[in-house]
């Protein structure tokens, strides 16, 4: 007789989105093997979109474009073979390629007090999920906003826009097949907010008044164009525009005021969609005459026992009228009560004084006179004894050159020997360069400390400098030294040293601190400058730039610090260098809620949960699914990686308490779990459920059973299932039956025996030594039987 055709490849479920396509294959021993196909038990014939194919003795069922009648369970069947297979149709949500594209890069821009509406529609599986969340939390009706949901489309209403409404905003769109996430921006531009108060005075006369302050704190979107400035009379009801002020100076001085009347003045900001509201000053008046500004403190001249003499210097703001004289007061060194030594001004600008007490330590101060007044007094003079000059100081002692550079020298020094420096006031340095003469002092006051930098040097040149000592005398001998001027250093283009230390995406748990490092090369030292999504900074956030390298300092990271942060170099060449870094703030997920079971599938259960609170701000959270089957029992992985609220178990076995748990994880780590209280069970079947097979006509419709694929070796581990399967021809379909070192384990409950369409799987549940051993599944018809053996070895836990 001719030999019997078998499968060489069963069918396989497929998987396939919605609209793609999909094929079926299966591979027979025989070329002249026709077949028939099968959806759902309906036999299938050509259809659009759904042929059928053979290329020799591969069998090929395809699906052009996959739509949801698709679904199901395909059976192909020729001569004496049959394999069948599902095809699951997944069809996640999807929005439009374009539309996605300009609302991911595009700003919606609307003005306020307009209506916004930003409406998205989607396809996908129904039932879809539409979330809008704004700063990663997620937005409520309230009686501006309202967000619709249908099954095709979510929009936003906004019903009159505000400020800040401003923000990033993410639309996410979940079903059971998916999750699509889209990201936009809304940009809402206003008139500015007031200009940030309050005015202050800066000068105020008898012929014009300077008002001054800030920028408004929100420009409304726009840039700020310019400041109307008002003025209003007290006791009037009129405002009287004085003028305008460019947008980058907040001061306004104004000559429309009359001497000795009080006013109010207000400011309003400028821009492209309108004016502010105004800032108010508080009442101001104008003088009746300007006085002198203060001079200089006096210097002293000379000292003695008797005498003391000053001068000094008229003052720079003279008033509104010319300087008639001078009034000078003094006051011992210590006290605060300030004594007249004139009361009628004095024309000079130099003054002897005598009446003193011989010892005493004296400062003097000046003010000025003109038809106004008496203008203010100048700030104290150096404090000087009434006593006979001093011996001067004694020259300083070890001056040297510390530190210097291409612009700078430093010198230290040590006070002049005691018996020469006991009344040292202080010290002076000088300097002058080869080319030149003439000293020139580089300190005004006195210098406390021993040690000073001259600034302002050039490269390449010789300098000299000296120091002198200071007492009541006068300056001492000078020491003197000289220095070269170092060559500026090469200039080097800001570049940033960015190596594996230097991580381009940060997970950083919400309460942490973000400390960030980058290390960079320049000279001269360049600008840095910090942003975070295109903006400055949050105020939060501190930078520290020294040595070679800049730091980012966030104390406790919130979730609106995630975002891409950019640090940027810039030389005065104009040179630039910047870097990115993504930081994601998140947190160990919050635990699942509650769960339920239900059998939609005879012998599954699909178990379903509320999502975690948490998905609202992690974009990468998803669930792991456990099950155990007895309340004490050990917990054992059965799904990982969901990122849906549903699961299907399939490999039930009638008669087993099953309890299930849920955990949500993210890279961070994973929640509490969900569990379910009450056990699921499937009754276990009293009778073998048999199978009726299906008469076929045709050739070698009686056949003794043979294996088509014989059982093999298992290696298992103490605790674990094992799956030992092999597929079984021959009609009359023949009875299976399963042996262990030849006893029957037919009514045996801790073994599982199944047959499907010829192939028989036996299942070892949490396997142990006592189940090692040799297993045989027995085949037998009318007419005849066929064995097929395999040893199980059972390894212990490591």
């Amino acid at each position: 007789s001719a030999p019997r055709c078998h499968l060489n490849k069963q069918l396989l479920d497929v998987r396939v989105l919605k609209g793609e396509p999909a094929e079926l294959s299966c591979t027979v021993s025989r070329d002249e093997v026709t077949g028939t196909w099968f959806k759902d038990g309906l036999k299938l014939t050509n259809m659009d979109g759904v042929y059928f194919e053979k290329e020799g003795l591969v069998h090929k069922l395809i699906i052009n474009k996959v739509e949801d009648i698709h679904a199901g369970k395909y059976r192909f069947e020729g001569g004496d073979i049959k394999t069948e297979a599902s095809v699951f149709v997944e069809d996640p949500p999807q929005v439009d390629k374009v539309l996605l594209k300009n609302l991911s890069s595009v700003p919606t821009v609307a003005k306020a007090g307009q209506k916004v509406k930003i409406k998205i529609p989607f396809e996908g599986r129904l039932p879809v999920r539409a979330t809008w969340l704004k700063d990663r939390m997620e937005l409520v009706d309230d009686a501006r906003i309202r967000v619709d949901k249908t099954e095709t489309f979510t929009m936003l209403s906004i019903s009159s826009s505000e400020r800040k409404d401003c923000g990033d905003y993410k639309v996410r769109l979940k079903n059971d097949s998916g999750v699509l996430e889209i990201n936009l921006k809304l940009v809402v531009i206003d008139k500015p907010q007031p200009p940030a108060g309050p005015i202050k005075i800066v000068e105020s006369s008898a012929n014009d008044i300077t008002i001054q302050w800030n920028p408004p704190k929100d420009d409304g979107g726009k840039p700020v164009q310019s400041y109307i400035v008002e003025s209003q009379q007290v006791g009037k009801s009129d405002w009287v525009t004085l003028g305008e002020s460019p947008k980058s100076c907040t001061t306004f001085t104004t000559n429309k005021v009359e001497q000795d009347v009080s006013y109010y003045f207000r400011v309003r900001a400028v821009n492209a969609e309108g004016t502010s509201d105004a800032l108010e000053s508080d009442e101001v008046k104008t003088l009746s005459k300007a006085s002198p500004g203060a001079p200089d403190p006096p210097e002293i001249v000379s000292a003695s026992r008797d005498t003391i003499t000053i001068s000094w210097k008229a003052p720079r703001k003279t008033g509104s009228s010319r300087i008639v004289g001078y009034i000078v007061q003094k006051r011992k060194k210590g006290t605060t009560t300030w004594l007249p030594v004139n009361n009628v001004p004095i024309a000079d600008k130099k003054l002897k004084m005598t009446n003193l007490k011989k010892g005493l330590q004296y400062e003097f101060r000046v003010a000025a006179v003109n038809a106004a007044g008496i203008g203010d007094a100048s700030e104290p003079s150096q404090p000087v004894f009434a006593r006979d000059s001093t011996k001067s100081p004694g020259q300083v002692q070890d001056l040297k050159v510390s530190r210097s550079d291409s612009t700078s020298v430093t010198l230290t020094w040590k006070r002049p020997e005691a018996k020469d420096g006991s009344d040292v006031k202080g010290y002076e340095v000088e300097m002058r360069s080869s080319n030149n003469l003439n000293w020139t002092k580089c300190n005004a006051l006195p210098i406390e400390m021993t040690t000073y930098t001259v600034k302002g040097l050039q490269a390449k040149e010789r300098y000299f400098l000296r120091v002198r000592a200071l007492n009541d005398s006068g300056p001492g001998e000078a020491a003197e030294l000289e220095a070269f001027i170092e060559a500026a250093p090469p200039i080097v283009s800001p570049r940033l040293l960015i190596d594996d230390t230097v991580k381009s995406f940060l997970v950083i748990k919400a309460g942490n601190t973000i400390r960030v490092n980058i290390p960079f090369e320049a000279s001269p030292d360049p600008v840095v400058t910090w942003l975070k999504d295109g903006l400055p900074l949050p105020d939060r956030a501190t930078i520290d730039t020294k040595d070679g390298t800049t730091q980012l300092l966030i104390g406790a990271a919130e979730f609106t610090d995630t975002g891409t942060y950019t640090v940027e170099l810039q030389n005065g060449l104009g040179k630039r260098e910047t870097f990115s870094f993504q930081v994601q703030v998140t947190d160990i997920p919050q635990s699942p809620g509650p769960i339920q079971l239900q059998e939609n599938v005879p012998n599954t259960v699909t178990v379903t949960w509320e999502p975690s609170a948490s998905e609202k701000w992690e974009s990468n959270l998803y669930y792991t699914v456990l099950k155990r089957e007895s309340q004490k029992g050990l917990w054992h992985v059965v799904g990982d990686l969901i990122y849906t609220n549903k699961f299907t178990f399939t490999k039930l076995i009638p008669g087993r308490d099953y309890y299930f748990r849920v955990v949500a994880k993210n890279n961070l780590g994973a929640s509490g779990p969900s569990e379910t209280v009450q056990p699921w069970r499937i009754k276990k079947p009293k009778a073998e459920c048999q199978v009726k097979p299906q008469k076929y006509k045709g050739v070698n419709q009686n056949q003794p059973p043979r294996f088509l694929v014989p059982l093999k070796p298992h290696v298992v581990t103490t605790g674990s299932e094992c799956h030992m399967s092999c597929a079984v021809g021959g009609h009359p379909p023949p009875k299976i039956t399963w042996y262990k070192n030849s006893r029957d384990l037919s009514n045996d409950p801790s073994y599982f025996c199944t047959n499907d369409f010829g192939v028989c799987s036996l299942i070892v549940l949490g396997v142990t030594k006592h189940d090692e051993g040799e297993y045989v599944v027995e085949a037998t018809n009318e007419l005849g039987h066929a064995f097929s053996k395999a040893f199980l070895t059972i390894k212990g836990n490591k």
